[in-house]
């Protein structure tokens, strides 16, 4: 059964207090990824303490609250306290996480060299507590915070490689919050290699779900970067991080959900920022995720859509959607194995059309490319009866019909025998509907359909017994130009028509992929 795992990394103290810490993070965490799935967003992430029952400052505790001698104070008696340093560096976190006190912070003398020697130190708990200061600092909405963290980051690259779960991810989170603030800070960790300590730390860490989320989440914040085509994808894509991610991209359920949903979205952004995707196919990225799709649409097809289970479909169907595109068409078919493609995309359409429109319009444009160049997936949206569905969407709008034409139209293009096939299931009054809708992409690729089956079977009697020649004769003297040419065309030449209107050439419907 599906399900977004929970880590935990200490039991941590019973109430009501810690679980709304527990949930809220949980939550900010979804909408975080559920914000991902129409734009690239760049985004930060705070670790709380979960053995915190209630914080004593909070990002939403007024700044009034907080004074720059509070700071100062802390960092005096950092220089000298003895035993008292794990609870004065507790008490330092807790107060940056107020903006104000992040400025005065770095603004004074030595504050971050003294931070650093208590990182470096051999207390144990003395790192922790540094790091989580750091990674307070991390979230900072001050864009000079991040660049003052410099002097930190060769050790958090350094403990990357550490044995402890919860340090390796304040690690983590507080370099990938890092990450979007400065360019000169992204320069600073790809000469320090932040590129293979991230494979690594992946590769050694491949069953701990929390540091693998981190390691995804911290590698996404980089690949969103304005240069990142230019300076980071091409490092990251000779490097072993590509196979580490495809890796996590398991069927296993129990897994969990969190790591697959990141290390998607890391593949999402290196596809797209790339022009042939050779390295990926070659190593397998649109069988890995298209059977991972199969795994998903078939466990909504048994009724479980359980929460979260849509954020992974978002950047796996954009994966497989563009590595379509760019899938040589004689490659296709090694490529996908998997038959039962075509039926779980129509069972994610299905489940998701009501509930999540957007995501059925995605689904339809996979379904679309994956169409475009394959007679055999055609063939099989035929033989698994599944054209029949499809269909019964046309009346659906917010793109989605206009994506189900694309789909038919590729059907249609592909073989005689489809567009008998398609005639005896119903399409052509379902095109006499659309001819009738004032959409004019919808007429006129139900023009382009029609033009296509005229050719290749005989339905011209077929579409004039329901009502169809009156509906092109209003378009020939009533429709904008192109479908004005379009019925003229299909007028003069298929049904023997006879009008006053030229047309010089009709424009055959083509093969889409978008």
């Amino acid at each position: 059964m599906w399900r977004l795992n929970k880590v935990r990394h200490k039991a941590g103290q019973q109430g009501g207090s810690l679980e709304e810490l527990r949930l809220k993070r949980r939550e900010n965490e979804k909408a975080l990824r559920q914000a991902r799935r129409d734009r690239q967003l760049v985004s930060k992430r705070l670790l709380l303490n979960e053995d915190e029952e209630q914080p004593d400052v909070s990002m939403d505790t007024p700044a009034s609250l907080i004074f720059p001698q509070d700071v100062v104070s802390l960092l005096h008696k950092l220089q000298h306290s003895g035993t008292e340093k794990e609870a004065h560096l507790k008490a330092l976190s807790k107060v940056l996480r107020d903006p104000s006190a992040q400025l005065t912070f770095i603004k004074h003398e030595n504050s971050m060299h003294l931070l650093v020697g208590l990182l470096t130190g051999s207390n144990a708990q003395c790192r922790l507590q540094a790091v989580r200061c750091l990674h307070e600092l991390s979230h900072s909405s001050h864009t000079n915070v991040a660049p003052a963290c410099l002097p930190a980051t060769p050790y958090l690259l350094t403990y990357l490689s550490g044995p402890s779960t919860k340090f390796t991810e304040l690690c983590l989170y507080t370099l990938g919050n890092m990450c979007p603030d400065s360019d000169v800070v992204r320069e600073k960790l790809l000469a320090q290699g932040i590129i293979p300590a991230l494979a690594s730390c992946i590769e050694n860490q491949r069953h701990n779900l929390a540091v693998v989320e981190a390691a995804a989440f911290t590698l996404s914040q980089l690949l969103q970067a304005r240069d990142a085509p230019e300076k980071i994808i091409p490092i990251v894509l000779k490097s072993t991080l590509p196979s580490h991610l495809l890796s996590v991209l398991t069927p296993d359920p129990q897994f969990g959900l969190a790591p697959a949903i990141e290390c998607a979205w890391c593949l999402h952004y290196l596809i797209c920022s790339t022009d042939d995707n050779k390295e990926l196919l070659a190593q397998g990225a649109l069988s890995q995720c298209s059977s991972l799709l199969v795994s998903l649409g078939g466990a909504v097809t048994e009724g479980n859509k359980e929460d979260g289970i849509e954020l992974l479909i978002w950047p796996l169907l954009r994966c497989v959607g563009n590595l379509l595109s760019s899938c040589p068409e004689e490659d296709l078919n090694a490529q996908l194995t998997d038959a039962h493609l075509p039926a779980s995309l129509c069972a994610l359409v299905q489940a998701y059309l009501h509930t999540l429109p957007a995501l059925a319009r995605e689904t339809v444009w996979v379904l679309n490319n994956l169409t475009a160049h394959s007679t055999e997936f055609c063939s099989a949206l035929l033989t698994l009866n599944l054209v029949p569905g499809l269909i019964q969407l046309l009346p659906f709008s917010q793109g989605i019909n206009t994506m189900i034409l694309r789909i038919l139209a590729n059907i249609a293009h592909k073989k005689k025998e489809f567009c008998v096939q398609l005639m005896q299931l119903g399409l052509l009054s379902a095109l006499c509907a659309t001819l009738k809708m004032a959409d004019q992409e919808m007429v006129i690729q139900s023009l382009d359909i029609l033009f296509m089956m005229t050719v290749s079977s005989p339905v011209a009697e077929e579409f004039v017994r329901q009502g169809g020649l009156s509906l092109l004769e209003v378009l020939q003297y009533n429709g904008a130009a192109e479908m004005r040419q379009r019925s003229t065309y299909l007028l003069e030449k298929h049904f023997h028509v006879e009008n006053l209107l030229c047309v010089s050439s009709f424009q055959r419907c083509p093969k889409f992929s978008i």
